[in-house]
């Protein structure tokens, strides 16, 4: 298949890379003065991998977008609406549209998927490609498994079966609601989990990752989803690469902000927690975890006030 990424940053250059070694003819665009753009012009390479010269690099939107049957966009998720705005200039009747991306608009509370259909049609399809591991572990050839969702059967039927290898297994998602926002809202937790080990706590994780699901279940069941997909790939299964890994952005900002130490890295769980503590007034349910996250990043409290009332002081029925 012809498959376009739109965007050149850690993810979206993987992808480019993965796509291509299962045998797609593969796209890699990104903004003209983007600084990983530049490097994979000029040495094919970044600090993963090196790239084939099979793969087209360019920053050329309206050539890779016209050329593509499958558009595949990895941008930051609170960039995706001014995005949109930019692509739908150009033609996009019978592409498929696949977010590889976790994130809620933090002024809105719109999930991704409700973003892009703002700008589309019926005649264009939209899938999203979310779950567990880094690009790092990948390209060391590291296994596991990730989840395609969507609205249209069809369509994730098709890109599963184009989309799999021995890397990469996927799993037919059956909940688009539970399956974006369990996988935007694990990031909400990394930071948690990078405050409790900036708080030397980290023997705190496990009753984070217990509560942290059961309290997002809580959130997607009001919205209409499934509440079990909280403890499925998208979210849960997802612990381990954002809760544990060095390479978990949203955990090593989480430990330097209480460290008092700049980052310096795009940590895409600061805006989701403003979305989901706007979603749990919306829905009226209870997201302590998220609100004592967003209240240490709003300068409300400190963090091991708010991370000790979490954990610590409160007595309350565990079910």
């Amino acid at each position: 298949m012809n498959i376009t990424l739109l965007g050149c940053g850690r993810w979206g250059s993987f992808i480019g890379w993965y796509l291509d070694k299962i045998g797609h003819n593969v796209t890699i665009w990104g903004l003209s003065d983007a600084p990983q753009l530049i490097e994979l012009k000029e040495t094919r390479k970044n600090n993963m991998l090196s790239f084939r010269e099979s793969i087209n690099i360019t920053s050329d939107l309206e050539a890779a977008v016209s050329n593509a049957q499958v558009l595949i966009i990895s941008i930051s998720s609170q960039a995706l609406r001014s995005f949109m705005q930019s692509l739908i200039r150009y033609n996009l009747k019978g592409k498929k549209i696949v977010l590889c991306m976790k994130g809620i608009e933090a002024t809105t509370g719109c999930r991704l998927t409700q973003i892009v259909e703002e700008y589309i049609t019926d005649e264009t399809e939209v899938a999203i490609w979310v779950g567990p591991g880094h690009p790092q572990d990948f390209s060391n050839g590291i296994p596991n498994c990730m989840v395609i969702d969507s609205r249209h059967d069809s369509l994730k039927s098709m890109l599963i079966k184009e989309f799999s290898s021995d890397l990469i297994r996927f799993y037919v998602g059956q909940d688009l609601i539970g399956s974006e926002i369990g996988a935007a809202s694990k990031n909400t937790m990394g930071i948690a989990a990078g405050m409790l080990d900036g708080l030397n706590r980290s023997s705190l994780k496990g009753a984070l990752m217990s509560r942290g699901t059961r309290e997002i279940s809580r959130l997607i069941k009001a919205m209409g989803g499934n509440e079990l997909s909280a403890y499925g790939l998208c979210h849960l299964g997802d612990y381990e690469a954002t809760l544990f890994s060095k390479y978990s952005h949203n955990r090593c900002f989480g430990e330097k902000f209480v460290k008092g130490e700049e980052y310096g890295l795009l940590a895409e769980g600061v805006d989701t927690t403003k979305a989901l503590v706007l979603l749990a007034s919306k829905y009226n349910v209870d997201l302590p975890i998220c609100t004592g996250v967003n209240d240490v990043l709003s300068g409300k409290v400190s963090a091991e006030e708010a991370l000790t009332d979490l954990f610590l002081r409160t007595i309350k029925p565990e079910f």
